[in-house]
């Protein structure tokens, strides 16, 4: 990440002691700087996420008042909010994880070892995590739609060359035709001449028909 960019964070919790706790200790964080909306529901939190399109990760706790922190991320998905989210809980649940696995939770961390650094640096490194994933897909795009192109022109260039040759065939049978009869010097020559031009034709059209598209940058418009 950006040394001195501002990460936008989410917080969801009813605990205001350690929603304070975790403000100091993001704070005191050396190179990075955090700006921290709180929320103390669900509710709160998702009409949160409507009004704010800066925010970039959430933090949620699981056990919240009226619905848990796994319901939240649930209607989180369901409305196809795909911030990073990190999952905070008072103790360890291996069911609870690979419940929370299932809707792409990148993070489950125990609240006590939040605070002892933990929560920082598992802020930054899943930044940088999801920051990596979205050069790929970017990358991926960007590789399919060159691919897509190249495709295409590929198909242009043999509709051009079959429409080429078709009428360069017919020429070139009049034109064998037409040299078998008696003709004079002058008539046999530019029949000759004609066959050595309709030859150049197919040549760079053969050309044409092999160039390798692949090695060739193109460039949008």
């Amino acid at each position: 990440m950006n040394q001195g960019k501002t990460t936008e964070i989410l917080f969801v919790d009813d605990d205001r002691g350690f929603m304070a706790t975790a403000q100091q200790l993001l704070l005191k964080n050396q190179g990075s700087r955090f700006s921290i909306t709180w929320a103390h529901n669900g509710r709160s939190a998702l009409e949160e996420l409507e009004k704010n399109p800066k925010i970039q990760l959430i933090l949620i706790d699981y056990y919240l008042p009226e619905v848990n922190g796994l319901d939240v991320i649930r209607e989180m998905r369901r409305k196809q909010i795909s911030l990073p989210i990190i999952l905070l809980t008072s103790q360890r649940d291996f069911r609870l994880a690979i419940e929370a696995i299932k809707y792409e939770v990148e993070d489950y961390i125990v609240k006590d070892e939040a605070i002892e650094s933990v929560l920082p640096r598992a802020i930054l490194n899943i930044l940088e995590r999801v920051q990596l994933k979205q050069q790929i897909a970017e990358q991926l795009r960007a590789d399919l739609i060159a691919k897509k192109r190249t495709e295409a022109i590929k198909e242009l260039v043999v509709t051009v060359c079959h429409e080429f040759n078709n009428p360069l065939a017919a020429i070139k049978i009049s034109a064998d035709i037409i040299a078998r009869q008696t003709l004079s010097e002058e008539t046999r020559a530019r029949v000759k001449e004609l066959d050595r031009n309709i030859g150049l034709v197919e040549a760079e059209i053969t050309r044409l028909r092999d160039i390798n598209f692949e090695k060739i940058e193109f460039h949008q418009m």
